[in-house]
């Protein structure tokens, strides 16, 4: 079944129990940031608000916008990029678009200008649906991106070259579109980015989306007690396919905009949360809060809260022994996944096996996994090799892409191209990636966009980044720089220099050094990696 009869269930049953809060507790005034210098989590207003929407209601709107887009004209298979912070409207949108049959396109709200035109050209994108912060970025590029496309604006004061998402559903009927959808039709394209930092259209079924929904609810067995806190974005798929399990069991989601440790303890407190997925340093910086006393658990509600899961990155052992330290009766879990692979949970540690922490896990609900070697044979257990899997929420393709296609999909199995090793057990461990990709934060971050937009330097003759250890963040991306003959560069320099960068993507850390490259001009990264103490370093991640 497809995950929009599941809203129709909750709908049905559901009524009026609340579905989603959106909550904004005002953590600092932005008013004057640039979005460069956005984090991962960035409230849209700047006052504090809380609002609410049921079961009942969010169905209608999604039913509302389904009908809008059939209105004016759009047909099964066309697609529908989404471009918004977390809000309220963000998950009826993106059900509207699959009732009626279209395919969701979420972009990452940190993609400029220039990125979110190449998107929705590479994935042939029929509509976009955007909010204010993304008004400069949509207006750099409007005459292109209006060309045969729809622009819809959510918000207030609709800027000229958009529609405005409330006048145009205003008058659509809040009844079931009445449009057959099964497993096999397309459901959404996902982005992600190799090796050269150019995005990929990752294309799914609607089974995929049902089965990262269906998974995530007997991974931790979310149950109609509970409610869910989400920070991380929706277009990741981590985020929205966490929340689905909420869907699925039809119970309350909370969307938290703010990662400061007292505003997650105090939106698990006030909003009665039972399920918190964290990424690694929000979870690193609450311990250290309660470390240095700048937080006393007695100040807050937390007996309900049953379940801490963390993924996107490796996690230290270290961390969640101190995790239990404080909380001892807290469930855990950590989730592996890809984009494509529908997100998180193909490979999962599993609630009952947190004596194997620093492992991934086992393979996740109705996913298989294997190790093999550059012949492609499975290795032994204890032997490093790619780790592959395959399950009912692998991608159909890269959309456009044959090759790329071709080479992450082989025999039915997803090459994930990173490298693992199973032990005497059945728990897999990873050791390192073979792609450049820097896991941050649990952002990925792609070396050569950076090392691309160092070049333009006049005083950089070359540049290679890779990422170092780091305790917070995991990793950190560190720029090798190479200076031109004759000319001498300092770290200041190169500092301001990438202030024209968004602030995620900025070097952490800047190594003057002569950069190694091959008979074939390329880059020595795993040279690099070794000579700074960063080899193996997803190994170091998970010993922590």
């Amino acid at each position: 079944m497809p995950v929009t009869d599941f809203l129709d269930r909750n709908a049905r049953l559901y009524p009026n129990e609340v579905a989603l809060v959106e909550l904004n507790p005002d953590e600092k005034d932005t008013r004057r940031t640039t979005w460069k210098e956005y984090d991962l989590i960035q409230p849209d207003r700047f006052e504090p608000y809380r609002r609410e929407i049921t079961w009942g209601v969010f169905n209608e709107k999604a039913n509302r916008f389904a009908n809008m887009l059939l209105g004016r004209g759009v047909k099964k298979g066309e697609k529908v990029a989404i471009l918004m912070y977390n809000c309220l409207e963000w998950l009826p949108i993106y059900f509207g678009v699959l009732k009626c049959g279209a395919i969701a396109v979420p972009f990452n709200f940190r993609y400029d200008a220039g990125e979110i035109l190449y998107c929705a050209e590479l994935a042939q994108v029929d509509i976009i649906v955007f909010g204010p912060a993304f008004i400069g970025r949509m207006e750099a590029n409007a005459d292109r991106l209006s060309k045969g496309r729809l622009l819809i604006y959510v918000g207030d004061s609709c800027p000229t070259f958009a529609e405005s998402y409330h006048e145009l559903v205003a008058d659509y009927s809040s009844q079931d579109p009445g449009v057959a959808i099964t497993e096999d039709d397309y459901g959404a394209i996902y982005f992600s980015s190799g090796t050269t930092g150019f995005p990929k259209a990752i294309l799914h079924k609607h089974r995929s989306l049902t089965q990262a929904a269906e998974m995530e609810q007997k991974h931790h067995q979310t149950g109609r007690e509970d409610t869910f806190l989400c920070i991380p974005p929706l277009y990741h798929t981590g985020a929205k396919f966490h929340w689905m399990g909420s869907l699925v069991a039809g119970s309350r989601a909370v969307l938290l905009k703010g990662t400061r440790p007292e505003t997650i303890l105090s939106a698990v407190s006030g909003e009665h949360c039972t399920i918190v997925w964290l990424l690694v340093p929000w979870a690193q910086d609450i311990l250290d809060y309660l470390d240095a006393g700048e937080l006393r658990l007695e100040n807050y509600s937390l007996d309900q809260w049953r379940l801490m899961h963390i993924g996107a990155q490796p996690v230290p052992p270290s961390l969640i022994k101190r995790w239990k330290a404080y909380f001892p009766n807290h469930a855990y879990d950590t989730n592996y996944g890809l984009s494509e692979s529908t997100g998180p949970g193909c490979v999962h540690l599993g609630m009952e096996n947190i004596h194997k922490v620093g492992a991934i896990g086992v393979p996740g609900y109705r996913w298989e996994c294997r190790i093999v070697g550059e012949d492609g044979a499975e290795v032994p257990r204890g032997e490093v090799g790619e780790l592959c899997v395959r399950g009912p929420g692998l991608m159909t393709c890269y959309y456009r892409d044959e090759k790329a296609t071709a080479e992450a999909l082989r025999d039915g199995w997803l090459c994930t191209g990173d490298m693992a090793m199973q032990d005497e057990d059945g728990f897999y461990f990873l050791v390192d990636r073979k792609k450049d990709v820097i896991v941050s934060g649990g952002e990925n971050i792609y070396p050569v966009q950076i090392e691309d937009f160092l070049r333009r330097h006049n005083k950089i003759k070359d540049a290679a980044v890779i990422g170092l250890p780091d305790r917070r963040l995991g990793e950190k991306t560190a720029a090798i720089i190479e200076v031109k003959d004759g000319m001498e560069c300092t770290w200041e320099e190169v500092e301001a220099f990438c202030k024209e960068l968004p602030r995620y993507k900025r070097p952490k850390e800047i190594i003057f050094h002569e950069i190694p490259r091959n008979a074939t001009g390329k880059i020595e990264k795993p040279r690099l990696r070794k000579m700074y103490g960063a080899d193996q370093l997803v190994a170091q991640e998970n010993r922590g």
